[in-house]
């Protein structure tokens, strides 16, 4: 009895039982939608592409044909020519009861019994999505980035500064080893770091072996053991052996401070949004190597909206690994990156500044309005 009555469901996207639950209760429903805007405009239209027949797929070469993916998509509102490969990867299905297209179109379509939806952004960075959203969903608030949010002087005392989750235990000798290269040698390590899900073959993790080899270049490489597809991941022990004194590996790592460090110049990555926003928060320039749903929207977005990133393709080829690195590392075009990414970098901490912020802003409206 001491225990006061739920006043308020908080739910993820995709849990939209709980619509259900906040009906029932009298409740308001909140959906956080925990990746890109983008990404979610993307989805938004899946039953679009099922009804102008561009998915399902006629049998199982269009999943690999390049010309099919190469298809232009320019009927998308904010979203500018745009080719089919550049859309969530559950569309590339031969079969209309897929389970995670179908999931996919149920899952945003009941967004619109939502009391109000969160985004995990911020508005310089995807406004003309964000309000293209604005005109098919109810009350949308983008009160990101969170990480910077919750960092805010005003949350200092709060239990929010205690919040954290990480499903893997990380390893902070990585971080012991890039101070001693920040000092003498600030940006010039690459990071590479491929999410907790993200697998792929023994073939292509040896193309990123031996691609960041001869980039010559300081890294810091994490291997999750499940990495590869099947078995157990493992390098070259000729790749050890070539890159020891200039490279280090972990299982896991505490993403946001190897990303922080000033030792960092790069990050290879495959496009999750938590990696991404970390990135864009601290001016780092990305090589993108997306592997699934919204990932390969965010590194389209990466590379031609926002200009901080290099894409490398779905193959994977030592010497493209190579020759993206060396480019962003030490290149004109990298140059460029670096710049772009400054700007996303201060852009997103006015974003979050207390108290006139506009995620700030959107968040305390959010609360007096909504809850």
């Amino acid at each position: 009895n001491d225990v006061p009555p739920v006043s308020c469901i908080i739910s993820d996207a995709v849990m939209s039982f709980t619509l259900d639950a906040a009906e029932e209760l009298g409740v308001p429903d909140i959906v956080f939608w925990t990746t890109s805007a983008c990404g979610l405009m993307a989805f938004l239209h899946f039953q679009r592409f099922i009804e102008k027949g561009l998915t399902p797929f006629k049998d199982e070469r269009y999943k690999s044909n390049k010309d099919h993916l190469e298809t232009v998509i320019d009927w998308i509102q904010s979203m500018r020519i745009f080719r089919l490969k550049d859309f969530p990867s559950f569309i590339r299905t031969t079969d209309r009861d897929d389970i995670m297209l179908n999931f996919s179109i149920r899952e945003v379509e009941r967004f619109k019994g939502a009391t109000a939806i969160i985004l995990n952004t911020f508005d310089d960075l995807e406004h003309d999505v964000i309000q293209s959203i604005k005109s098919m969903l109810p009350l949308v608030y983008s009160i990101g980035p969170l990480n910077l949010l919750a960092s805010q002087e005003f949350y200092v005392d709060s239990d929010m500064r205690q919040i954290g989750l990480n499903l893997r235990r990380e390893e902070t000798k990585c971080l012991d080893w890039l101070d001693t290269k920040a000092p003498n040698t600030p940006n010039s390590v690459v990071f590479v770091n491929f999410g907790c899900i993200t697998v792929m073959s023994v073939e292509q993790l040896d193309e990123f072996a031996w691609g960041l080899a001869g980039s010559g270049k300081e890294f810091l490489w994490v291997i999750r053991l499940d990495l590869v597809a099947g078995e157990g991941a493992a390098v070259p022990p000729e790749f050890i052996r070539d890159t020891v004194d200039r490279g280090m590996m972990a299982s896991w790592c505490p993403q946001e401070k190897v990303v922080y460090h000033p030792a960092i110049g790069g990050f290879l990555t495959h496009c999750g949004w938590n990696s991404t926003l970390e990135s864009l928060c601290d001016g780092v320039p990305m090589i993108c190597w997306p592997f699934f749903a919204e990932q390969p929207t965010n590194c389209k977005f990466c590379c031609d909206e926002w200009g901080v990133g290099m894409e490398i393709g779905g193959d994977v080829k030592r010497e493209e690994v190579e020759a993206v690195i060396q480019e962003l590392m030490d290149g004109e075009k990298g140059k460029k990156l670096k710049e772009k990414g400054g700007k996303w970098q201060r852009l997103a901490k006015e974003a979050t500044e207390y108290p006139s912020g506009l995620s700030n802003v959107s968040f305390e409206t959010l609360v007096n309005k909504v809850l």
